[in-house]
């Protein structure tokens, strides 16, 4: 039975030198990928380049950069598989348009392979991301999906309220949400809430509610 499991953070290149990343280790998804291989299951490890939990696991691993480099590995990897574990820290934002602002007032747009550290008032646009977890029905459309959900604001009621509204608008099967407004843990959302204190524990629920192996 095949799975796939993202893990890591997407970046954004500003220029040539400089990204917009988020920060993830990839240690969850890393470990993850390993528990599966472990229980007998055939896993693809989509990483992020920029993960520092770099650890070897005796899964398939191939690495990914950017959102859209992320999302093409995963329609090349859509045969036959079982699952999808969406675990990656897929940047929300790319840049789009930089300027200076002039002292008089006036924004000149900046192009340059390596934008000047010497100029002042230099400001960026940031562009929403297309939304991965939104087409992961239509890429996989029968196999059991999970997406993360990571909330910093609010409390635990109003972070499983995001989760649900996840697994509605992306047609998935389970949400996992942590951060800090769920707090300590994780919480694996499916038909109801099942908290779980560790990854393991998370894992191990996982382990229950997949499809059973063919």
């Amino acid at each position: 039975m095949k799975c796939i499991v993202t893990a890591g953070p997407t970046y954004e290149p500003l220029d040539q030198v400089r990204r917009l990343t988020n920060f993830s280790t990839g240690r969850l998804g890393t470990e993850l990928a390993e528990f599966l291989v472990l229980g007998g299951y055939e896993v693809t490890l989509l990483r992020g380049e920029q993960s520092t939990w770099t650890q070897p696991v005796k899964a398939r691993v191939l690495p990914f950069t950017t959102t859209a480099n992320l999302k093409d590995q995963l329609k090349a990897n859509a045969n036959e598989v079982a699952a999808v574990f969406h675990a990656a820290a897929v940047s929300d934002f790319a840049f789009g348009k930089i300027w200076q602002r002039t002292r008089g007032g006036e924004l000149t747009p900046v192009k340059a392979g390596k934008i000047s550290s010497r100029l002042e008032n230099v400001m960026a646009e940031l562009v929403p991301t297309q939304k991965i977890i939104a087409e992961l029905r239509d890429w996989f459309p029968r196999a059991f999906l999970v997406g993360w959900k990571f909330e910093a604001d609010g409390d635990r009621d109003s972070a499983v309220a995001d989760g649900r509204e996840q697994i509605a608008e992306c047609r998935t099967n389970a949400c996992v949400v942590n951060g800090p407004a769920y707090g300590d843990g994780f919480g694996l959302l499916t038909t109801d809430v099942r908290h779980c204190s560790t990854p393991q524990e998370l894992f191990e629920q996982f382990a229950a509610i997949l499809p059973k192996r063919g």
